[in-house]
């Protein structure tokens, strides 16, 4: 299973992540991205890495 985190350093709470996935990602009152889960079926966890706009997600 994937380990999803972001560095709430980097993050800027576009969104994009949350939209892309609302499984896995929650943009919380503090303006930041937060992993709620680290899978879904529904989800390319590395193509919405890969499109945070700070590079902020990481998969591994």
């Amino acid at each position: 299973m994937a380990k999803v985190s972001v560095d709430v350093s980097t993050c800027v709470g576009c969104g994009l992540c949350e939209q892309s996935c609302p499984e896995v990602f929650e943009v919380q009152g503090d303006g930041i991205a937060h992993v709620k889960a680290n899978f879904s079926a529904g989800c390319n966890l590395d193509e919405i890495a890969q499109q945070c706009p700070v590079n902020a997600i990481k998969v591994s």
